[in-house]
């Protein structure tokens, strides 16, 4: 638990107590977002995609790959530049600054197939669990999509935040996952190998996460990066791809589910590499590496897929 010492040091730093009871009762209200074809292939093309399948509107199999959900809180309603932090809601009972954040994990369901190409929703999201990890605060949300009209859940999404200096309020620490999905102790069944593109996340933030954190030199290095990284989503998404590819045939319908810990940085023109295990007839385990350093940025990772006999 925090010493007196600590809380006393908060007080004269002027920094507010977190107050885990505040923030756990708290009942944003909806938010409407929306998105269109255009959005869908630009998503596409800012994660990498180059079938015709994700980035030609004409063909006849076009659809929305399976992640794109992740980026409707950040766009919202709008086509246009989206000043960062403006969409962050507020939350009693702790202090959220957008440039002392770092996201931790990611998990992404899709509950309703086949994804809509277009459309009207609503954005409900709520806080699920605060951990006291010291030095800062984890912070898990979940966001449900549903259909505007008929309210019909769509997609589920599930973030943790580390919140630089909301710690030491004397709460839990959380559960240990130090071993969750972590891989078989042997060679991958499949390896995907991407190169990105220098502009990849210059290209990609055009889906609604405009953080200068991956754009601005200065921002960056006023942050503790020597240049701009590559969003962390941006990653998860080329990583999603990997799997659907190798393990979906690029089916978006046998796409369930994606859960991953972001563990590393990742900077734009690298390669990543995806190492992938079939662990069970509907799970598929990996991990995402940066080739040049040889530095895995995505671990304890897994897919939740569907066989292609299954009944959809």
């Amino acid at each position: 638990q925090m010493c007196i010492r600590d809380r006393y040091q908060r007080r004269v730093r002027g920094v507010k107590m977190t107050d885990p009871k505040k923030v756990l009762s708290y009942k944003p209200d909806p938010v409407p977002v929306s998105y269109n074809k255009r959005d869908l292939i630009l998503y596409a093309l800012g994660t990498g995609a180059t079938e015709l399948k994700f980035v030609y509107e004409g063909d006849s199999e076009f659809s929305s790959l399976p992640t794109y959900s992740t980026v409707l809180s950040f766009k919202g309603n709008s086509s246009d530049v989206v000043p960062f932090g403006s969409n962050f809601s507020f939350i009693p009972g702790i202090e959220i600054n957008p440039a002392m954040i770092v996201h931790g994990e990611q998990e992404t369901e899709v509950l309703s197939y086949p994804i809509p190409l277009e459309g009207q929703f609503i954005n409900e999201t709520k806080p699920v669990a605060l951990y006291d990890k010291g030095s800062g605060a984890v912070l898990i949300q979940e966001t449900l999509t549903l259909d505007a009209k008929t309210r019909k859940p769509l997609f589920r999404n599930v973030g943790s935040t580390f919140i630089r200096g909301a710690g030491g309020f004397g709460g839990d620490r959380g559960p240990s996952v130090a071993n969750e999905n972590a891989p078989p102790k042997r060679s991958p069944d499949k390896i995907h190998e991407e190169k990105t593109q220098a502009n990849q996340a210059v290209l990609y933030r055009l889906s609604g996460d405009y953080n200068p954190l991956h754009i601005d030199p200065s921002f960056a290095e006023s942050v503790g990066f020597p240049a701009p990284i590559l969003h962390g989503l941006c990653t998860y998404g080329f990583a999603a791809r990997a799997v659907l590819k190798h393990w979906c045939d690029n089916d978006v319908e046998r796409f369930k589910s994606i859960k991953v810990r972001f563990s590393s940085p990742f900077l734009p023109g690298e390669t990543i590499v995806t190492k992938m295990w079939k662990v069970s007839e509907d799970k598929i385990v990996f991990e995402a590496s940066s080739k040049e350093r040889n530095k895995v940025v995505i671990s304890n990772a897994v897919c939740q897929i569907k066989s292609s006999t299954s009944k959809l």
